[in-house]
């Protein structure tokens, strides 16, 4: 979420406490099958929503901008992070490599961002089709595609500084790129104040709300369940509310994934710059690590979910490549076609 604090963390890395060799392998092949899953996963989502013309709906074109914004990750962030580990200098002088210095940590801070909001708009969305049902939608597929372009813009207007505060500086080992966060807005501005506002803003508040939101669509939807009633429901509407509970399942799913592998490192960040003293010992450094991976891991996992818990991805990602399933004609018909592009 902050990569100021990631690049301050990996110069406080105490060497005795690993054997470099190992943890170089280790994390190339975790950051590599992240990058691959990563991609193809992304990429697919992507491809199979614009294909698939009965998926042109307002929730998967936020899942298609999650995962626009979570390619950011396999094309520019992890391809730098391999690199690091194996080279102690920045490879590209000049205007690239001062562009490429701030670029790079401009895109994997605005990835998280626009991935929060798209979480948010989504919630807003399952909300909207759930317990107001009747009325238009709040996120509708003429609307979707503004909310979207906002979710960028304001994503990039808070990382702004990012572009800003990476430099390209000459060190003992090479060129490097730096923070200089004082030297750009002063010695009486603060960095750990500004990112513990964004971490809680951007953050834990809309986490909460939207923990709010999918609190009451669970009790929704849990209202058109009860034993004994079903007979006074049409079958039109407990097909329409097995419908948004597959649909609420995923979303669930997305949500709490990007929890499972963001909240450490958040954590980690407000301990880095209130609480840890800035020698790293060990325990801390395996703790920051870990929570590292984990963030950056969040890329691959988001697509995962889609295609675990969604039939219609299933049916995408098979008919994608190819892979059509054998449909068992009913009598006097000459066949079913489960999905259609």
């Amino acid at each position: 979420m902050s990569e100021n604090a990631n690049t301050s963390m990996n110069g406080t890395q105490p060497s005795s406490c690993y054997n470099p060799t190992a943890e170089k392998i280790g994390k190339t092949f975790a950051y590599c099958l992240i990058l691959l899953v990563s991609l193809a996963g992304n990429t697919s989502i992507v491809i199979i929503v614009y294909k698939t013309k009965t998926m042109r709906k307002s929730i998967n074109f936020l899942v298609v901008n999650m995962a626009m914004s979570d390619l950011l990750y396999p094309i520019f962030v992890i391809p730098r992070i391999v690199t690091e580990l194996y080279v102690d200098s920045w490879l590209i002088s000049g205007v690239l490599g001062q562009a490429m210095c701030k670029l790079v940590h401009f895109f994997q801070d605005i990835s998280a961002v626009v991935s929060i909001e798209s979480l948010a708009l989504i919630a807003v969305d399952r909300f909207g089709a759930v317990v107001f049902p009747l009325r238009c939608p709040f996120i509708s597929s003429k609307l979707c595609p503004f909310f979207i372009l906002a979710t960028w813009i304001v994503a990039m207007a808070i990382h702004s500084p990012d572009v800003m505060v990476f430099k390209l500086v000459e060190s003992p080992g090479g060129l490097a790129c730096a923070t200089k966060w004082n030297e750009v807005f002063g010695e009486s501005s603060s960095i750990a104040n500004y990112y513990l506002a964004l971490t809680v803003i951007l953050f834990y508040i809309p986490l909460v709300l939207i923990a709010i939101l999918y609190v009451i669509i669970y009790y929704k939807l849990k209202a058109h369940t009860i034993p004994g009633e079903q007979s006074v429901v049409s079958a039109a509407e407990q097909q329409r509310v097995k419908r948004e509970r597959n649909v609420l399942n995923m979303a669930i799913a997305i949500v709490l994934g990007f929890v499972v592998c963001w909240v450490p490192f958040s954590i980690i960040i407000i301990l880095y710059y209130y609480a840890w003293p800035k020698s790293f010992i060990c325990g801390m450094y395996y703790i920051s690590s870990i929570a590292k991976l984990m963030s950056r891991a969040n890329c691959a996992v988001n697509p995962s979910i889609c295609f675990m818990f969604s039939g219609n991805y299933q049916q995408g990602l098979k008919k994608l490549f190819s892979f059509r399933s054998t449909i068992q004609p009913a009598p006097n018909q000459v066949g079913v076609q489960p999905f259609r592009s």
